[in-house]
């Protein structure tokens, strides 16, 4: 028997005596919500950030600087996709898109990857051009300012989304954390290339902006392995080591047998064979799978739907869901499962 299970509207008591539900607030828009709200001033300050850099950029001359702030931008840009995700995540899911769109949210991470790259290749020809037509850098000053707001920028943003993205489960508003992180410390990069040319190294600043450029393809390394990782319908062991501790820990769960798990966006999806006594009625069966269900709600926040299917504990497993090789209707023989 498979009880199904959906959102739950109804109170549960517990032995603490607190009331509460599941579903009353869709979790998917609260989420969304709150990813919207932090990719908007993100990108409110990372194009401040950006501007006043630029003007730093045209009154110096400084490469090492311009490569930074094309960085930047490029990284305040990535808000555009991430927020069009957002978006779409709060709609209802519909009869073609019967599971939602967060998948979006996860294309919306394939751009900012392209995008970061991009970045990293216009960095390095300006870096490349420099060291094969130097130029005087003029008000240092003003380049090892900047670099110190660049640094405290992108230093802001990246734990602004970094916190976020880990509340709502978003692997592509983390990577934009982390990619705006290393951003302030190839800001700082900047100051020591303005510094070596002070010091009566005028390389130093396509050096620096080489370094900047090497920086950026690395982040574009990471951001791609955990994006494609999620698109591949890749999950996190520890994720699912947790899902089968929760489950297992139900009093009258025999044995979980099996757990597949894969992220929609910023929610996952789950599915889980448990096993229970053969005795129990239908009724019981699907009290237990409810259970279960409640817990893993209250262990993952992020968890979306959650499907249960019940298995009798002496044919418990997927194993014995198969039906045999056999003929039917003039076929060849075949098996399904």
């Amino acid at each position: 028997m498979t009880p199904h299970h959906h959102h739950h509207d109804h109170p549960h008591g517990h032995s603490h005596g607190a009331v509460h539900a599941h579903g009353v607030i869709d979790p998917e828009i609260t989420a969304s919500t709150r990813g919207l709200w932090a990719v908007k001033w993100s990108f409110i300050a990372l194009i401040a950030t950006a501007l006043l850099q630029l003007i730093v950029v045209f009154i110096s001359g400084s490469v090492a600087l311009l490569a930074d702030t094309i960085h930047n931008i490029g990284d305040a840009t990535t808000a555009i996709p991430l927020a069009i995700a957002f978006l779409f995540a709060r709609k209802r899911p519909s009869a073609r898109f019967t599971f939602g769109y967060g998948r979006i949210e996860d294309l919306a991470g394939v751009a900012i990857v392209l995008t970061i790259l991009a970045s990293a290749i216009v960095a390095g020809y300006e870096s490349i051009q420099r060291f094969l037509h130097p130029q005087d850098i003029s008000h240092l000053w003003a380049v090892i300012a900047a670099s110190i707001v660049g640094f405290a920028g992108n230093e802001g943003v990246a734990i602004f989304r970094l916190r976020v993205g880990r509340e709502i489960q978003s692997a592509a508003l983390i990577a934009d954390g982390y990619h705006a992180r290393i951003d302030g410390w190839t800001s700082l990069a900047v100051l020591f290339g303005a510094v070596g040319v002070w010091l009566g190294y005028p390389l130093a600043d396509p050096i620096v902006g080489l370094v900047i450029t090497a920086a950026i393809f690395a982040i574009v390394i990471q951001s791609g392995k955990s994006i494609f990782t999620r698109m591949l319908d890749g999950a996190e062991p520890a994720v699912i080591d947790e899902i089968r501790h929760v489950a297992g820990h139900v009093p009258e769960v025999a044995e979980v047998t099996e757990v597949r798990a894969r992220w929609l966006g910023h929610r996952l999806h789950a599915e889980i064979n448990i096993a229970v006594n053969p005795q129990m009625t239908i009724a019981q069966a699907h009290a237990v799978a409810t259970e279960v269900r409640h817990r893993l709600l209250h262990r993952l926040s992020y968890l979306s739907p959650v499907v249960i299917h019940v298995d009798p504990a002496d044919q418990s497993g997927e194993a014995h869901h198969r039906i045999a090789e056999h003929v039917h209707d003039g076929l060849p023989a075949h098996s399904h499962g």
